[in-house]
Order: C-alpha cells, then sequence, then structure tokens
C-alpha cells in the first residue's frame, strides 16, 4: 500500500522505516530538515537497535523516502501521525500542537477513501475532536495507539502484542480493512486485533502506561520500607511475582523510571481526568510519581553518606546517561538528575554511556563526559551505576577497583552480585537489599 508517515522522530522513523519492510510503498514527513536529510541519507538521527540495518535496505529498496513537504503525502492510501506529544511548559497537560499541525496540513491532501492513523499518544477526547474536520474530506480516523518499547522498538512494530483500533460508530469497515492490510503481515502469524471506540483506544495507552509506572512504583515504596526494616526487596519482589497475578516484569526496585513517555504520559492522564472531572479516580498517580522522584534524591543522599557525610570535593563516576539500556534517550533521565543533583552539593561528577553521551551533552553540559568507562572510573571517590547497560553488568570488582581512588560502589539499578563486590573490598550498597 501507499503510506504517509508525518513526524519522523522516534515514533514515526521506527513505523517508517518498519512499513516499508512489510513491502508498502512509505513517505516520512517531518518540518526538521536536518532529521530529514539524515534518514534520506541513511543515518538513524538516535540509537535503537536494528534501525540501521532496516533503514539502509528500505531506502535500498526504493521503497522508502523522505520528505520536508506535507504534499509529498497526496496519493497515499494510508497516513500515520505520529508526531510528539510533550508535556506543556509548566503544567502536566499533554501539548497537542503538533498533532494539530499535522492533521491540519494534512487536510488538503486527503480524498474520499482516505484512512488517517492517529499514532500519538493523545489525551482521551482528541480522535473525536479532531474526526469531524477529517470527514469533510471525506476521510476517516482510526486511533490506533502505539506500544513501542525503546530498544524493542523495531520488534515491537514489527511484530506486536497486540493491535487496538478506536473507530467512529458507523461507516469504518472500509478504514479498518485498509489497516488490516496494512498491517497484514503480522496478522496473519496470529497479533490479536481489537476494535473499539475512540475514547477506549486513547485510554488503553495512557492506562498502560500508568499501570506500568505504578508498579514500578509500587517495588519501590517497598524498597523504602525494606530499607527501614532491613529486608530484600529483591528477594521480596521474586517471592510476590510468583503470584500470577501479579507477575515478576516491571518489579525491579531501583532509582526508578524516566523517558518520554510515562512520566509525562501519567501527568498528562492526571491532567485530563481533572478536565473531565474524574479527578479522585487519578489521585494515586500523584503519589506513584512522587515515589518515583524520591528515588532520585535517595540515590543521591546514599552516595553523600557512602562518602563520609559530604559530596564537597568528591569525584563521581555516574555509569550511564540513557533513562534505560539500549537507547541514547536522555528524556527526564533519573541517571542525569542524581548526577546534576550531586554536583549541585559539589561533587565533580563524570557521567559515562555507551550512546547517550551527545544527548546528555545538550542536557546538562555543566557535568563532565567521558566515552571509556576505564577512563571515567579513575580515581573516583564512589561510583554510582544508574542504567543497567550490559557492560556495567560484567564489570570486574577485582579490576575496577585499581582504577579508583575509594571502593565505594552504589548500584541504583539492583543488578550486581553484593557478595562478590563486598569480598573484593567494596562497600556496596544497593536499593532496597541489606
Amino acid at each position: 500500500m501507499r503510506i504517509s508517515v508525518i513526524g519522523c522522530g522516534y515514533l514515526g522513523a521506527v513505523h517508517a522505516v518498519s512499513m516499508a519492510r512489510l513491502g508498502h510503498d512509505v513517505v516520512g514527513i517531518d518540518v526538521d530538515a536536518t532529521r530529514v536529510a539524515d534518514l534520506a541519507a541513511g543515518r538513524a538521527p538516535f540509537f535503537e537497535p536494528s534501525l540501521p540495518e532496516l533503514l539502509a535496505e528500505a531506502l535500498d529498496s526504493g521503497r522508502l523516502r523522505f520528505s520536508t513537504d506535507t504534499a509529498a503525502a497526496a496519493g497515499a492510501d494510508v497516513h500515520f501521525v505520529c508526531v510528539g506529544t510533550p508535556q506543556r511548559k509548566g503544567e502536566y497537560a499533554a501539548d497537542l500542537r503538533y498533532v494539530d499541525a499535522a492533521v491540519d496540513g494534512l487536510v488538503p491532501h486527503l480524498k474520499p477513501g482516505s484512512v488517517v492513523v492517529g499514532k500519538s499518544t493523545v489525551p482521551v477526547g482528541t480522535a473525536a475532536r479532531l474526526a469531524p474536520q477529517l470527514e469533510a474530506t471525506g476521510a476517516v480516523l482510526i486511533w490506533n495507539p502505539e506500544f513501542l518499547r525503546e530498544g524493542h522498538a523495531v520488534q515491537d512494530t514489527l511484530d506486536p502484542d497486540r493491535f487496538v483500533y478506536g473507530v467512529p460508530g458507523t461507516d469504518a469497515d472500509a478504514a479498518v480493512a485498509a489497516l488490516d492490510r496494512v498491517y497484514a503481515i503480522p496478522l496473519s502469524t496470529g497479533t490479536p486485533r481489537m476494535v473499539v471506540d475512540y475514547a477506549t483506544a486513547e485510554l488503553v495507552k495512557t492506562a498502560a502506561n500508568s499501570f506500568l509506572a505504578t508498579k514500578i512504583s509500587f517495588i519501590n515504596a517497598m524498597a523504602e520500607v525494606c530499607e527501614a526494616s532491613g529486608a530484600d526487596v529483591a528477594a521480596l519482589a521474586d517471592a510476590i511475582g510468583m503470584d500470577e497475578r501479579i507477575g515478576r516484569s516491571f518489579l525491579n526496585a531501583g532509582v526508578g523510571f524516566g523517558g518520554g513517555c510515562l512520566p509525562k504520559d501519567i501527568r498528562a492522564f492526571m491532567a485530563r481526568a481533572g478536565e473531565l472531572g474524574a479527578d479522585q479516580a487519578l489521585t494515586f498517580l500523584r503519589e506513584v510519581d512522587a515515589i518515583n522522584m524520591r528515588r532520585r534524591s535517595k540515590v543521591v543522599e546514599m552516595t553523600r553518606e557512602i562518602c563520609g557525610g559530604s559530596l564537597l570535593g568528591k569525584r563521581i563516576t555516574i555509569l550511564g546517561a540513557a533513562f534505560k539500556p539500549e537507547s541514547d534517550d536522555v528524556r527526564d533521565s533519573p541517571a542525569l538528575s542524581a548526577a546534576a543533583q550531586m554536583q549541585l552539593q559539589g561533587a565533580t561528577v563524570t557521567v559515562t554511556d555507551p550512546e547517550a553521551l551527545q544527548n546528555a551533552k545538550g542536557r546538562f553540559p555543566e557535568l563532565n563526559y567521558e566515552p571509556a568507562t576505564e577512563n571515567a572510573l579513575l580515581n573516583a571517590h564512589a561510583v554510582v551505576l544508574l542504567t543497567e547497560w550490559q557492560e556495567y553488568r560484567n564489570l570486574d570488582p577485582e579490576s575496577t577497583g585499581t582504577l579508583v581512588a575509594e571502593k565505594n560502589f552504589i548500584d541504583g539499578r539492583n543488578i550486581l552480585d553484593p557478595a562478590a563486590w563486598r569480598a573484593a573490598g567494596w562497600t556496596y550498597r544497593s536499593m532496597g537489599r541489606p
């Protein structure tokens, strides 16, 4: 099929490349000329496993091209809206200006029977607001939320765990059939598909993110109790995770979640619930957010304690800048938030990361950055692991100990073996473990 993808940021670039991989003819459209030029030249503008290879393959096949002109969408059968919905400055609510602009730009190039598919994460009610504008052109709007995990985004697009189509009440059969054709390959291999109303489709995404955030903050709240009582939060998580009603995933205590989705999405959900008069239903998300932010301060406090009560003049090495491994995304990164707090308390902070240093420099230029882990560790008074990259999991406590000034280690992700590090002479502390 002929497909346009409006917005070629993280979601849009991955979606455009993946749709070409599925055999469709795709044009990706973005207002950022530099981003478009990079993509057209086969350069992925962010780190995502498998994306560079699939981008090169799609360009070579002739099934994928990029443009800064929305008119390039003319003639496409299906148009995907994949623009960002960041948090409004000074508010919790989502900023929908990019979604509105994308729809406004598409309207002149639509024809009767065109299908516009919203993939951006939006507050409930957005699709119903936009649909009449598109219906006036004879187009049909479907809301098809994305469920991508950074570091697994290509896999999650090509082989998702479900599809959700939010459709208008009537006359959507042809549009649903068109979207089924787009996703014919994953549907043929058994990916389940749900067809629901607009509001439900929008809520699926925000509810899923809110649940995951709640699960993470729950185990971090348990970590606080474990720290006070001397219990082991990792063993606790293993035990309660054996209950199939609970499950073990997302029960890893640590420094908390970040990134461009969970934090802003739960805040936008709270804001929208307030607009709908249902704010009391989501008051618990305020505590979820508060617990998450408190863990960042906790790791700073632990570092100060392990350094003798003050960070003034101490050299601190931060392992990790990205909010999660297999990503260069530093938006709302717990690692950089904690690093900046330590710097403000008088420490000299050096941050290392396999992929995210360039993005980190743009957000926190006052910190020191070192791409080589060994160099970053030299003469440190404390080492703080805040992003669970595999190379940090593989650190050897004996050889690492020869690089630092003092053997103090804070494991902010609870991924290392405490016994091995203590046996090598380290003062080792982790989150919610004795």
